[in-house]
């Protein structure tokens, strides 16, 4: 069964849960890979987050039912798990463009059908990439609690990112890094059944005091250099997720996902992204 395939599953068990709370470790077991990459390949295949995707179906079903005018706007809101009728009020109206009380037959509406997902083949601009076996190696620097829903942590790691700058994390760490990977290092720590977290950190032997510690497992990992700005990294991962994995023959391994910064510079930085594979199947 390939990513597609797959996807198309978790899609079919959100169909049938919209109305119910959705368990992540449910997607991660369809789709084969932990909830953290169920929800990083779907983002980036769907070209939406997750957590929007969700909200968008929940709303265009919300709009059919209150349209014939004879559902009450607070009964839909809590079938779609909307305690607050705040919450529901501003969810709908970032979809409809209009307050849920304002619906009436014959107000337009927007429709957003289940998405359904297929290998395309696109452009031949090809991707470099590596394949290294790497042994296990200590990381030391700061965290920070990530949570199930990706949506909520895209302000953490570019928050935590400027924090480091203003503070001097960025250049205590590089004083702390004597190991490979050199560089600094932005690790996604979302496997197993530990806390999510992410970590902005070096790869060190050294003693540590009043730093955070992680070892990241032995892994495959398939490398991806690239260079440019901030949004090179964005554009990088997103072809990496919906145009390399899919068709390349391997899958997420138990192991973080990295980004190696050899230049740390946000507008002409030189990277790396370290995805954890194993062979589709073994």
């Amino acid at each position: 069964m390939d990513w597609a395939d797959r996807l198309n599953r978790c899609v079919a068990y959100i169909e049938e849960h919209l109305a119910e709370e959705i368990d992540y470790k449910e997607l991660g077991r369809l789709a084969c890979c932990s909830p953290y990459h169920f929800q990083r390949m779907f983002s980036c295949m769907a070209g939406v987050p997750f957590a929007e995707y969700v909200r968008k179906r929940r709303m265009s079903l919300a709009a059919v039912e209150l349209q014939d005018g004879r559902a009450r706007v607070i009964d839909v809101a809590q079938k779609y798990g909307y305690q607050s009728p705040t919450a529901f009020n501003r969810a709908f109206r970032s979809v409809h463009g209009i307050a849920p009380s304002a619906v009436r037959p014959g107000r337009a509406l927007r429709s957003f059908p289940p998405i359904h997902f297929q290998l395309s083949v696109k452009g031949a601009e090809g991707l470099e990439y590596r394949i290294e076996k790497k042994e296990g190696f200590r990381i030391v620097g700061r965290a920070a609690p990530l949570c199930p829903d990706m949506e909520e942590n895209f302000a953490v790691v570019p928050q935590m990112w400027t924090r480091a700058v203003a503070d001097g994390t960025l250049g205590r760490l590089n004083d702390l890094g004597d190991a490979q990977p050199k560089g600094l290092l932005g690790v996604c720590a979302c496997v197993g059944g530990e806390p999510w977290k992410y970590y902005i950190a070096v790869s060190s032997t050294r003693e540590s005091s009043g730093w955070e510690e992680y070892t990241v497992p032995a892994s495959v990992w398939a490398i991806f250099p690239g260079a440019g700005t901030n949004r090179s990294v964005q554009e990088l991962e997103r072809r990496i997720f919906a145009e390399w994995l899919p068709a390349s023959g391997y899958e997420y391994g138990s192991a973080p996902d990295i980004e190696v910064y050899l230049q740390a510079d946000p507008q002409d930085a030189r990277y790396e992204i370290w995805v954890p594979v194993a062979r589709a199947g073994e």
